[in-house]
């Protein structure tokens, strides 16, 4: 059963599919308005009404995350609309490398990561949300207890891709890990700059979900893949900042 409207708004990047969408579903049924933004504006508008249909409050933007002119529009639609912004979701993400590589099993040869790959990945997987963050936290600050959330994973733990005793040691994707073990850097930082702040800011490790990232060998339903971060954008004022976490638990950086 949904809960009531409750006055908090959260804007969620690449959330017209996948884990964004769903993520979108958590908080809407605690009553929080959802903004999905989404590159495919059809797309998100549909996203946004099977939310409504369900019983959440939802609206759409289009919005593609590496473009600063969509960064300026999410800011203006939610300055105009509701003056500020309690919850950030920067879930949007892109992975392109094979999960294994050429020949079929281990790591992908970093010496084959092309510049334009590594490129493009840190663009939308860390350059874009910094820059987002950078451009809402105005907003962010007018909330009475702001919440951000970078979706990262944990491929991205140095910790774990350097123990050869490690469940992740033999998933190398390099493009993909060192974009997100940057978001995490930034999770950091900013949490610190932020400490003295109601601000929370933590990153989330979803899971091996099934999405089209994930595939279907994962072992997480779709459904669930969403909990983690809503765990993180409705934490308590007593709560954790600058922690890297799945379902609660803290995950080696």
């Amino acid at each position: 059963m949904n809960e009531k409207p409750n006055g908090r708004v959260a804007f969620i990047t690449g959330a017209n599919r996948g884990l964004g969408l769903e993520t979108a579903r958590e908080l809407g049924k605690q009553g929080i308005v959802v903004v999905l933004g989404s590159r495919d504006a059809k797309k998100g508008a549909a996203a946004a009404a099977k939310l409504r249909g369900e019983g959440i409050t939802a609206e759409s933007v289009g919005f593609d995350v590496t473009k600063t002119q969509d960064h300026q529009k999410a800011y203006d639609y939610l300055e105009k609309k509701y003056g500020r912004l309690d919850i950030l979701v920067n879930n949007a993400g892109v992975l392109k490398e094979n999960q294994i590589s050429a020949t079929g099993s281990g790591p992908n040869p970093v010496s084959a990561v092309s510049p334009e790959i590594l490129h493009d990945t840190f663009e939308t997987n860390f350059f874009a949300p910094v820059a987002l963050t950078q451009k809402l936290l105005p907003l962010i600050r007018k909330a009475p207890s702001g919440r951000i959330v970078n979706v990262s994973s944990i491929l991205s733990s140095l910790t774990l891709h350097s123990d050869p005793n490690s469940p992740i040691y033999e998933f190398k994707t390099f493009a993909y890990d060192a974009s997100k073990a940057a978001l995490n850097s930034f999770t950091i930082h900013l949490a610190y700059e932020l400490r003295d702040n109601k601000i929370k800011v933590n990153s989330a490790h979803p899971g091996w979900v099934k999405t089209d990232m994930g595939g279907p060998d994962a072992t997480i339903d779709l459904s669930e893949g969403g909990k983690t971060s809503a765990q993180l954008a409705t934490l308590p004022e007593d709560g954790p900042s600058g922690g890297f976490y799945h379902l609660g638990q803290p995950l080696p950086w």
